[in-house]
C-alpha cells in the first residue's frame, strides 16, 4: 500500500501551493487532559482492585494523601511512585511525607485506607481558565494583566 492509499499527506502536489486548501479546523489537535475531582475523596477500599486503581489515581494526584495502614498508623504526604507487582504484598507505594524530606515506601497489602486530603494544587489552572482572568482583567480596563501564581500553602 502506498502512502497516498493510506491516507498521508500528498507533498508533491503540496510544494506547488503549501497552504491550499487546508482547513485548520481539521488539523490533527491533541486534547487537554480531564482531571478528576478528587480532593476530599475517600474510596472504598473492598477488593484488591479498587485499591490498585485508587492507588493510581493517588500517583496522578497533585495534592497529598492520608493512607492508613493496617495498624491503625497514619501518613499523609505527597506520591511520588507506585510499583505495582503480582500481588498486593508484592506491590508498594512511594510518598514524601507531608513535614519530612526522607522518603516513604508502604506496601499495599498494608493499606486499610486511603483519603485525598491535600489540597489539589493545580485545580482551576488551565489554559482556559488563565485566559479568562487575563480577559477579565482586560474587560476591567485594568493596565497591569500579569497574572501571578498562587502560593501552594494557604
Amino acid at each position: 500500500m502506498t502512502g497516498k492509499e493510506a491516507g498521508h499527506f500528498d507533498h508533491a502536489s503540496a510544494q506547488a501551493a503549501p497552504h491550499a486548501n487546508v482547513n485548520p479546523d481539521a488539523l490533527e489537535v491533541a486534547p487537554g487532559t480531564a482531571h478528576e475531582q478528587l480532593e476530599g475523596w475517600i474510596p472504598a477500599l473492598a477488593s484488591e482492585e479498587e485499591l490498585r486503581v485508587a492507588l493510581e489515581k493517588a500517583f496522578d494526584y497533585r495534592g497529598d494523601v492520608t493512607i492508613t495502614r493496617k495498624d491503625g498508623s497514619k501518613i499523609e504526604g505527597y506520591v511520588f511512585d507506585r510499583r505495582p507487582g503480582a500481588s498486593l504484598k508484592d506491590s508498594q507505594v512511594r510518598l514524601y511525607p507531608k513535614n519530612s524530606g526522607e522518603k516513604v515506601a508502604v506496601s499495599y497489602a498494608e493499606i486499610a485506607a486511603l483519603e485525598f486530603t491535600g489540597r489539589d494544587t493545580a485545580a482551576g489552572k488551565s489554559w482556559e481558565a488563565w485566559m479568562n482572568k487575563y480577559a477579565e482583567k482586560k474587560a476591567r480596563g485594568e493596565k497591569d494583566l500579569s497574572l501571578y501564581s498562587e502560593p501552594l500553602e494557604g
